[in-house]
Formats: C-alpha cells, sequence, structure tokens
C-alpha cells in the first residue's frame, strides 16, 4: 500500500476574502491540521510564553512583529506536526518568514483567496454590532428590522473601529505591500493556485475540487455536494 505524501498548504487572502470560512471546510473535508498565527499569538499572549511577551510590546507600540519572532514561534508548532497533513493561515506574511519556512519544509500548494477589494470594503463595511450582545448584522444578507437598532432589544448598534471604510481601506492597502511579494515568491515557483470571485460559496467548489486531486475527503456526509 502506497501512503499518499503528506500535504503542506499555505492559505493567503486579504481580510475579509472568506478565509475563515474556507480554512474551516478545508478542516472539515480534509482533516488537515489548521495553524493560524493570529490563533497562536493570541494563545502565548495569554500564557505569557517569551515569545507572547516580546509580540505584545511589538502590538502595543503599533509596530509589526519582526520577521525572526513570527517565524521562530510558527516553526516550532511545525516542527510537532510532522505526521499531520497541515495548512499555516495567516504565515509566511513576508519574503523573508517564506524563505525561512522554505529552508525548514518544502510547502507543495499556496491557496490565494483573489477577492476585489471593492467587494471586502462592501462585506466588511456593512458589519455592524450588538456591543452588549454581541449580535453581529450585515446590511447587505442580515440586516435589523429596524435600521440602526438591535432587533432583540431595540439599543443602538454600532460599527467596530476595524469596520469602518477608512480602517477597512488601510488594512487593505496594507495587505497588498506586504503580501504582493509573497505572491509573487510563489508564483515564481509554480506553488501559486489562485481563486478568484466575489462570493465564498461560488470559489469554494473550485478549491475543493483542487484538493481532491491531493487529498481524500474524510468527512462522510456531502461529500458528493461540498459545502
Amino acid at each position: 500500500m502506497v501512503v499518499p505524501p503528506l500535504l503542506r498548504a499555505v492559505i493567503m487572502g486579504p481580510p475579509g476574502s472568506g478565509k475563515g470560512t474556507v480554512s474551516a471546510r478545508i478542516i472539515k473535508h480534509f482533516g488537515v491540521k489548521h495553524l493560524s498565527s493570529g490563533d497562536l499569538l493570541r494563545e502565548n499572549m495569554q500564557k505569557k510564553t517569551e515569545v507572547g511577551i516580546l509580540a505584545k510590546a511589538y502590538i502595543d507600540q503599533g509596530q509589526l512583529i519582526p520577521d525572526d519572532i513570527m517565524t521562530q514561534l510558527m516553526l516550532n508548532e511545525i516542527k510537532g506536526l510532522g505526521q499531520y497533513n497541515w495548512l499555516l493561515d495567516g504565515f509566511p506574511r513576508t519574503v523573508a518568514q517564506a524563505e525561512a519556512l522554505d529552508k525548514e519544509c518544502h510547502i507543495d500548494t499556496v491557496i490565494d483567496l483573489d477577492v476585489p477589494f471593492e467587494t471586502i470594503k462592501c462585506r466588511l463595511t456593512a458589519r455592524w454590532i450588538h456591543p452588549a450582545s454581541g449580535r453581529v448584522y450585515n446590511l447587505e444578507f442580515s440586516p435589523p428590522k429596524v435600521q440602526g437598532t438591535d432587533d432583540i432589544t431595540g439599543e443602538p448598534l454600532v460599527q467596530r473601529d476595524d469596520d469602518k471604510p477608512e480602517t477597512v481601506s488601510k488594512r487593505l492597502q496594507a495587505y497588498d505591500a506586504q503580501t504582493k511579494p509573497v505572491l509573487e515568491y510563489y508564483r515564481k515557483k509554480g506553488l501559486l493556485k489562485s481563486f478568484s470571485g466575489t462570493e465564498t460559496n461560488k470559489i469554494w467548489p473550485h478549491i475543493y475540487a483542487f484538493l481532491r486531486t491531493k487529498l481524500p475527503d474524510v468527512s462522510q456526509k456531502d461529500a458528493a455536494n461540498p459545502r
């Protein structure tokens, strides 16, 4: 019996591109280990590890976490996943991080969610929340019954700072500046697989079909009709 090689994958996409939804579906259907740099950072900061304390100091000053700290954090975690298929999310973010990752392991494929920035801006800026309960409304998909107020309490809804148009524009510009060189780096290596579209549900079947060429679907139900 031939054991298929383990999959080493990276998922990339701007904030609001549906990366979280797509990653969750990949985990469900293909049973891969999902390693998110954001989750790992938060965990280390909560536990006050050496790397967590260092990272928090940079974040508190509004600075980007240096490449060597992020690389150390992620590579330590990757070492424990030797026998699993895995998907990296949020790393590498710079070419230096990509090069450091290459020295440790061979990446098989990089899934790029190519969603137009205008679509993302509409998606994120349409999001409003009820602070007390955490209820989320989207003006396009699930608007409140009365504009600007919570359905249950009638209290005013607010927009998170992250979802304000000027903040969304800045985040997208920062992603573009930082990540374009990384996409180019993987494109030159022939590893980049871009999936374009404006709706996650329409992009997903193409990602599913692509990954089925590499891994079996481990989810019992919905195997014929991936969601």
